[in-house]
C-alpha cells in the first residue's frame, strides 16, 4: 500500500498490504465481521527484525480498497509479554531463571475496532515444548461445539497439531494430538482445518523438511493435504504433503470463510534465511516484507486450487492484448500489472520481468522455472515445478517488487520478491498459439 515508508519506496508496492513502516509477518485473525474484511497481522512498529510484535489491522469492504485501524492488541501483559498476539493468541513468557512458558489467551472485541484482553485460557500440556502456538479456532455445525487447533512440538522434537474443544469459548477440554506426529519436520506452524467442496483439508507450515525432487526448497514450507475424520483424530488421505506454493517467498498461510461461503486465504510474503532476509534492500528504508493478494480456494480431484479473487478486477486500468505467437515488448514508468494468458497450444517461452527476474516454460518436459537475482549474492536463482497436464493458463500480478503466478486453473501457484532497479520492461519470446491481455492497475493509498 502507497503510504507511510512505503510510498517513498525505490521498491513501493501499490496494491499488497505491507506495514506503515517496520516488520510484517504472518496474517492472523482473518474474518469478515459486520459485512467488513478484517486482516490483522504481526507488526514490528519499532524496526525490522522479529521482535516487539504487535498486531497490526487493516478493514475493507471489498479486499482492495483498505483503512488502516490503530494496533489492534500490544504485547503489555505477564501471559504475553514475549509472544506473538492474536484475538486467540499464544502469549509466551521467558522467566527470570530461563524457564519458557506458553499460553493460549484470547481478547474479545464488540465491534472490530477495539479489543479487551481476557487473560489466558490454559497453558501448553504435558508431554510437550513450549512451542505450542498459531490457535485456529472455527465452529461445527453439526456438534454444536467450538474447536482451537495449535501447531505444536513434542518433547522428542518432533513437529504435530493439537486441538481442543468448548462449548462456551472460555472451558477448553484437551482432545490431543489431531494427526500423528511429523518425523520429518521438528515443527508444525500455522495449522488449519477446513471443508472445501466436501473434502476436509489440512494447511500447515511445517520446519524442518528435507527437500523432495523440486519441492521444499526453501528455509521453511507450507503444505496442505486431504483427511478424513477418525475418531478422535485426522488421518491423511494419502500420506503425502504437497507444497501449497511453490515460489521463494510463501508462508504461514491463514484462511476464512467470507458470508458468500468462499474460503479466502492470505500468507506472508516473507519467509527466507536470516542472512538473506537482513539483506533485503527495503530494510535501509524502515520496512520490510508484505502479505499475497486475497485468493479463493477450491478442491477438486485431489487438488487445491487458488485463484485471485475476483475483487481484484477493480483495480484494472489500461489494457493491451498481445498475441502469443510472436515476441513483444512492454516498456513503461508503470509498475502494477496483471497479465492473463491464453493458452489455445502449449509450446516454450520466456517472458521477462525487468533484466534479472524471468518466467520460463519448456513443454518437453511441461517445467515452469522462475528465476531472479538473489540480492544477497547478486546470483541468478531459480525455483521450479512440473505440471502434470498440458499448459492451459498462467496469469500473473505483478506489483513493484512482488510477482504471484497462478498457472492451469489455479493447480501450480508461485510467489516472490525481486529487486531490481531502473525502468521497468516486460519482454516476452514464445510460439504458443494463444494471446495475453495486460492491465495496468491502479495504485492504493490507503485511510489511516
Amino acid at each position: 500500500m502507497l503510504d507511510g515508508v512505503v510510498a517513498q519506496s525505490k521498491y513501493p508496492l501499490a496494491y499488497h498490504i505491507t506495514p506503515l513502516h517496520g516488520l510484517l509477518n504472518d496474517p492472523n485473525g482473518l474474518v469478515q465481521f459486520n459485512g467488513k474484511y478484517h486482516v490483522f497481522y504481526q507488526w514490528n512498529p519499532t524496526g525490522t527484525k522479529h521482535i516487539n510484535k504487535n498486531w497490526g489491522h487493516m478493514v475493507s469492504d471489498n479486499m482492495v480498497d483498505w483503512e488502516r485501524r490503530e494496533i489492534a492488541l500490544a504485547p503489555s501483559e505477564y501471559y504475553d509479554k514475549d509472544g506473538i498476539l492474536y484475538l486467540f493468541y499464544t502469549g509466551n513468557v521467558i522467566e527470570e531463571d530461563g524457564t519458557k512458558k506458553s499460553y493460549q489467551c484470547y481478547a474479545t472485541s464488540e465491534d472490530g475496532i477495539t479489543f479487551d484482553k481476557k487473560g489466558p485460557l490454559f497453558a501448553h500440556p504435558e508431554g510437550f515444548t513450549r512451542h505450542v502456538r498459531d490457535p485456529k479456532v472455527w465452529y461445527s455445525e453439526t456438534e454444536a461445539k467450538w474447536f482451537l487447533l495449535l501447531g505444536a512440538q513434542t518433547n522428542e522434537l518432533l513437529g504435530t497439531a493439537i486441538w481442543y474443544v468448548s462449548t462456551n469459548l472460555i472451558e477448553w477440554e484437551y482432545l490431543g494430538e489431531i494427526l500423528s506426529a511429523d518425523s520429518e519436520a521438528y515443527m508444525w506452524e500455522c495449522p488449519d482445518l477446513f471443508e472445501l467442496d466436501g473434502q476436509w483439508v489440512f494447511l500447515l507450515s511445517p520446519q524442518g523438511l528435507p527437500a523432495k525432487g523440486h519441492q521444499f526448497q526453501n528455509i521453511y514450507h507450507s503444505v496442505y493435504f486431504p483427511v478424513v475424520r477418525a475418531g478422535s483424530k485426522y488421518e491423511m488421505v494419502n500420506e503425502k504433503m504437497l507444497e501449497i506454493d511453490w515460489g521463494f517467498e510463501f508462508y504461514a498461510p491463514q484462511t476464512f470463510e467470507a458470508d458468500d461461503g468462499r474460503r479466502i486465504l492470505y500468507a506472508w510474503m516473507g519467509v527466507m534465511e536470516p542472512e538473506v532476509e537482513q539483506a533485503t534492500p527495503t530494510i535501509s528504508e524502515g520496512w520490510i516484507h508484505n502479505l499475497t493478494i486475497p485468493r479463493e480456494l477450491q478442491f477438486e480431484n485431489g487438488k487445491l486450487k487458488q485463484y485471485p479473487v475476483p475483487e481484484l478486477a477493480l483495480l484494472r486500468k489500461n489494457k493491451t492484448t498481445y498475441t502469443l505467437s510472436e515476441p513483444w515488448l512492454v516498456a513503461s514508468d508503470e509498475y502494477a500489472y496483471e497479465l492473463l494468458m491464453d493458452v489455445e497450444s502449449e509450446a516454450s517461452f520466456t517472458l521477462s520481468i525487468k533484466d534479472g527476474t524471468k518466467l520460463f516454460y519448456d513443454v518437453k518436459d511441461r517445467s515452469l522455472t522462475l528465476e531472479r537475482i538473489n540480492w544477497l549474492t547478486q546470483q541468478p536463482e531459480t525455483r521450479k515445478t512440473l505440471l502434470d497436464q498440458p499448459l492451459t493458463d498462467v496469469h500473473i500480478f505483478i506489483d513493484g517488487s512482488s510477482i504471484e503466478i497462478f498457472s492451469n486453473a489455479g493447480t501450480s501457484v508461485a510467489s516472490a520478491r525481486f529487486f531490481e532497479e531502473g525502468p521497468f520492461v516486460m519482454r516476452y519470446e514464445g510460439e504458443i498459439t494463444g494471446r495475453i491481455d495486460i492491465y495496468e492497475l491502479e495504485h492504493k493509498n490507503p485511510l489511516s
